[in-house]
């Protein structure tokens, strides 16, 4: 793993970034859609949305559902690897976004930081992945991917190598730690994301 520790104050002009929203996981720890579970008065992901609108020039939505998002009045992809999983969508994310660098995010993370999705964006140019780590372990789906990074995600999975960090190895790397989180007014609930009842229960309370 090549790791780049360039660092830019500058924010590019979003015309040259995609934002990609994931909404393909099976939520079958909620028991409902996590999309459409209410969050301070509305569904989750319009929280999502709010967070993410302007980061990029161009938003799109991940999902093997599209008849549930029309509403939403994003472009949507499914999956073009079915059942493989978040790299399934990363892919999915990558191969279809416009622009050459594509910030991935969850629909199930609702306290997404602006400021910290900035600067990360305006990182994007350093490195193959930019990819915050809070804690020991990198946040994947919270994560810039450049258009560098497609055949060595094919060739996972068409391995059936399908966790996310597994192909990382292969590209440079820009690691945002807990330091540069903190200056930018981040914190380990950006990246917290709800699978159950109680994590929504825990979270607003």
């Amino acid at each position: 793993m090549r790791v780049e520790n360039n660092s830019s104050s500058l924010i590019p002009h979003p015309s040259s970034l995609t934002v990609a929203i994931m909404a393909g996981g099976k939520s079958s720890r909620m028991g409902v859609d996590k999309s459409f579970v209410p969050f301070e008065g509305r569904p989750m992901i319009e929280t999502v949305i709010e967070r993410v609108t302007g980061l990029g020039d161009e938003l799109i939505l991940i999902t093997n559902k599209p008849n549930d998002y029309t509403h939403l009045g994003l472009p949507m992809f499914g999956d073009l690897f079915p059942d493989h999983g978040p790299l399934g969508g990363i892919h999915t994310a990558v191969h279809h976004a416009r622009h050459p660098h594509i910030f991935i995010v969850a629909c199930d993370m609702p306290w997404l930081n602006r400021p910290l999705l900035e600067y990360m964006a305006s990182l994007r140019e350093t490195a193959d992945i930019i990819v915050p780590r809070w804690t020991k372990w990198p946040e994947p789906l919270h994560a810039i991917y450049s258009k560098a990074c497609l055949p060595a995600i094919e060739a996972n999975l068409e391995a059936k190598r399908l966790k996310i960090i597994n192909f990382y190895g292969k590209m440079r790397v820009r690691f945002v730690d807990r330091e540069e989180i903190e200056a930018v007014g981040g914190d380990g609930r950006s990246f917290a994301n709800i699978n159950t009842p109680q994590d929504l229960a825990r979270g607003m309370s």
